[in-house]
């Protein structure tokens, strides 16, 4: 039984002074993703509709938890596969909706026990989805790849897959560290990382600014061949 209507408003005050991510470790605001994706709904238990806005609750709170990894991996994908052997998404959410069982299971009106086994579950579903997307992108062989497709599908030398490699572990480097990663003299390694941004594998938001990685649909079948 949800909320009476007349209450929803407290209820969701109360929602937001308990799931506000502060005060609490890396690994407290994991757990407030689980919590928070079953208290949404119970709240707000619309036959439709509410399901893509908790969905979209649980991935702003991985990002702001610091693992969601920008999109490359999916709650959503998690929830609607669930796990095998257990039970299903909407079974575990009916399961933390049960009323408390006594004195020893917590001190509110839904069950503390089932909701730790929601949250367990929820936890898992995420590391599964973790570890699924870690198989795919094959992460610990892209650098391999990279200088693959720099060497062999671009024709560009071996200093340019230095430039290359620096980026993908550093996230964006200074254009001015070019002659330090390739041993070249400046001209020279101004002159490859020119060729890199010319094919479009790196490229900066300004004209001098630091450059990053930008895959293609060409480049991605090399550096990710398992997604295709």
């Amino acid at each position: 039984m949800p909320p009476s209507s007349v209450v929803v408003e407290s209820f969701m005050r109360y929602f937001e002074s308990k799931f506000r991510m502060a005060g609490v470790g890396r690994a407290g605001q994991i757990v407030e993703v689980a919590i928070a994706h079953h208290r949404l709904n119970y709240i707000h238990p619309f036959p439709d509709g509410n399901g893509r806005v908790s969905r979209l609750l649980s991935h702003a709170m991985a990002q702001h938890a610091g693992i969601g990894a920008h999109g490359l991996w999916s709650i959503s994908r998690g929830l609607s596969r669930g796990l095998p052997g257990c039970p299903t998404y909407k079974a575990m959410m009916d399961a933390a909706d049960a009323p408390r069982a006594g004195d020893m299971d917590g001190r509110g009106n839904l069950s503390l026990a089932s909701l730790v086994d929601f949250t367990q579950w929820f936890c898992e579903v995420m590391l599964d989805q973790v570890a699924f997307m870690s198989e795919q992108l094959e992460l610990d062989r892209l650098g391999q790849r990279l200088a693959t497709y720099v060497e062999r599908d671009l024709g560009l030398p071996s200093s340019a897959t230095a430039i290359a490699r620096d980026v993908l572990v550093r996230g964006e480097v200074a254009r001015g560290e070019a002659p330090r990663i390739t041993g070249l003299r400046d001209r020279a390694a101004r002159d490859v990382l020119s060729q890199l941004t010319a094919v479009g594998l790196l490229a900066s938001e300004t004209p001098k600014g630091p450059v990053s990685l930008r895959i293609s649909a060409t480049a991605a079948e090399t550096l990710f061949p398992r997604l295709f």
